[in-house]
């Protein structure tokens, strides 16, 4: 009867087996990937030349702002000009004076301070004006400009417009967002009973259940010293391979298998686990008679990761070292069990 149902026994085996850490998630971009769009100084939005989820590059220009104090900061740069010029040929005539012997040394320094001090004043606002991009050259010439543009400050997509035309745009407080996901990664929180397995340059593989549970491959980077609040979590960084090939969002959750290495554990055939009324048996050879028959015990056991059609168990009972196992035709035996309950009833 054996035979004819493929029954086949066996002892419990101790494998080499695959070990992961189970974590979960979020998605998240580097700071130095995600920018706040500001302003130094606050002004009328006169136009937005971008939209939400749009692609853009870096210094791109996204809006145009207006405000009286661009033209007065390049009126003030124009006057200093005018200034700093004017004192330059004092100071050479004071130079010329001075060395005929016909000047004062009082008023040679007293021209040279005011020569430092306009020449400082002028380098102070062509940095503003550069800040704000205005062409400092430009203005010199007399091209002056009432608006200056709002450049995006990283290449990525844009997020949430916080303006409209004829906004007031405020220094300080952000226009919009930019988010490049080139370089997304994975925040895992891994708790601190599996902490001392987790290393840095070791593989992992995520599923987002928006990929259809497709396996996405990575490997850690970085792993914090820090708890994360009162969880006992650590957050560790893992980098995602191909990731600009999926169409991934910060703040997606995840799920995601730590590939720790290997270890030895007890094991079983696939074929060996039945599952009945949501928990995991195999079935222990419990005598064998000199007629040959043999009875069988079921016993409960907890079931961990599988490899090359092994399973990982956990004995629930302690069994002798010699006990023998069904590893082939559980699921007949289990049938047989159930057709005898309804028999019995």
């Amino acid at each position: 009867q054996l035979k004819a149902v493929d029954i086949e026994t066996g002892p419990i085996a101790e494998k080499n087996l695959h070990a992961v850490v189970k974590a979960s998630g979020q998605l998240a971009v580097p700071p130095q990937n995600k920018a706040d769009v500001n302003v130094l100084i606050g002004g009328i939005i006169r136009t937005i030349n971008v939209l939400e989820g749009q692609t853009v590059r870096q210094g791109q220009i996204l809006a145009m702002l207006e405000n009286t104090e661009f033209i007065k900061l390049q009126q003030d740069y124009l006057t200093a000009k005018s200034q700093f010029s004017y004192t330059g040929q004092e100071l050479t005539r004071q130079n010329e004076l001075s060395g005929a012997g016909a000047g004062t040394g009082k008023n040679l320094q007293q021209v040279q301070a005011n020569y430092n001090a306009e020449k400082a004043k002028i380098v102070t606002l062509e940095k503003q004006l550069q800040q704000l991009g205005i062409n400092a050259s430009g203005v010199a010439e007399g091209n002056i400009v009432s608006q200056v543009a709002v450049t995006a400050p990283i290449a990525g997509t844009i997020g949430h417009i916080n303006i409209n035309t004829g906004t007031y745009a405020e220094a300080g407080k952000p226009l919009m967002q930019i988010i490049d996901n080139a370089k997304i990664h994975c925040d895992l929180v891994v708790y601190e009973k599996d902490l001392f397995k987790v290393k840095i340059g070791q593989k992992v593989n995520f599923i987002l259940t928006n990929q259809n549970n497709q396996p996405i491959e990575g490997k850690i980077y970085g792993i914090n010293k820090s708890f994360e609040d009162d969880s006992k979590g650590i957050i560790v960084h893992a980098i995602i391979e191909g990731a600009n090939t999926y169409r991934l969002i910060p703040g997606m959750y995840v799920t995601a298998l730590i590939d720790v290495g290997n270890q030895q554990t007890k094991a079983v055939p696939v074929d060996a686990i039945v599952r009945s009324e949501g928990k995991d048996y195999i079935f222990v050879v419990k005598e064998e008679k000199k007629d040959k028959s043999i009875s069988f015990e079921k016993t409960e056991v907890v079931t961990g990761e599988s490899e090359l059609g092994y399973v990982q168990i956990t004995l629930l009972e302690e069994l002798p070292e010699d006990a023998r196992i069904v590893t082939k035709g559980a699921f007949y035996l289990l049938s047989k069990e159930k057709a005898k309950g309804e028999d019995d009833e």
